[in-house]
């Protein structure tokens, strides 16, 4: 594998994320959030491909269904990522509003797809492979992009939502946030898995009016108002 590689696999993989990263803190241009914590959190993101990778292999070794290993694969990814944005975002002074929790997912998801597409690209072949469906029309490689974006902020939207609930209601809503991320992943997957890639398009369409759905919430969500008070 030469530079050239390397260096084409990390733009292909990095720049959509940061694409997609500013198109959403359009989003909460009102009360931007730290650089630096934004930088920690999407490389907390990218750090939990690292971990995710060999629990996958392991999962994929000990269960033989492909659709409980699709689930599995799913929900481990999600929980990885809901554990990136808790290890230090979710723990920060810097949380002020409702939506700050649906950007800071939003932004360790960026940096898990972003690590897990230069890993693809940089197999033999699938370099050349994703320009050709980039040019081609086959948007699988955009499509999971979306999803891990839309699937981690479904939870930091059930977050957003529980903030003035009980100490019990908001394990309920967090409950309910990583159930509603791993069957969206999951429903995607199995399309893939269904089609082999075929008819993308109308998979990929399913997806946008998901999040469309996703981006009118969260509007309501940042109208909630600035410096939302929890109950202590």
């Amino acid at each position: 594998m030469n530079i050239q590689t390397i260096s084409l696999s990390i733009l292909f993989g990095v720049v959509p994320a940061l694409v997609w990263l500013w198109f959403w803190f359009k989003e909460d241009n009102e009360h931007p959030e730290p650089k630096g914590l934004i930088l920690l959190t999407f490389v907390l993101g990218a750090l939990g491909v690292v971990a995710v990778l060999p629990l996958e292999k392991f999962a994929k070794n000990i269960i033989s269904d492909k659709n409980q290993l699709t689930v599995i694969w799913a929900a481990l990814e999600e929980i990885v990522k809901y554990i990136a944005v808790a290890a230090i975002a979710l723990q920060s002074s810097e949380l002020e509003e409702p939506i700050d929790y649906v950007m800071y997912f939003i932004t360790a998801a960026l940096g898990f797809a972003a690590l897990e597409n230069i890993l693809f690209l940089n197999q033999p072949g699938n370099l050349n492979q994703a320009m050709v469906n980039l040019l081609t029309g086959n948007l699988r490689f955009l499509g999971a992009t979306l999803l891990h974006t839309v699937s981690s902020g479904i939870i930091g939207i059930f977050l957003a939502l529980n903030l003035d609930k009980s100490s019990f209601m908001k394990k309920i809503y967090l409950l309910l946030g990583l159930v509603g991320a791993i069957t969206l992943h999951s429903i995607f997957n199995f399309f893939i898995i269904k089609n082999g890639g075929e008819d993308f398009l109308k998979i990929f369409g399913f997806l946008w009016v998901v999040t469309i759905i996703f981006i009118l919430i969260l509007e309501k969500v940042r109208r909630i108002g600035p410096y939302y008070k929890t109950k202590t």
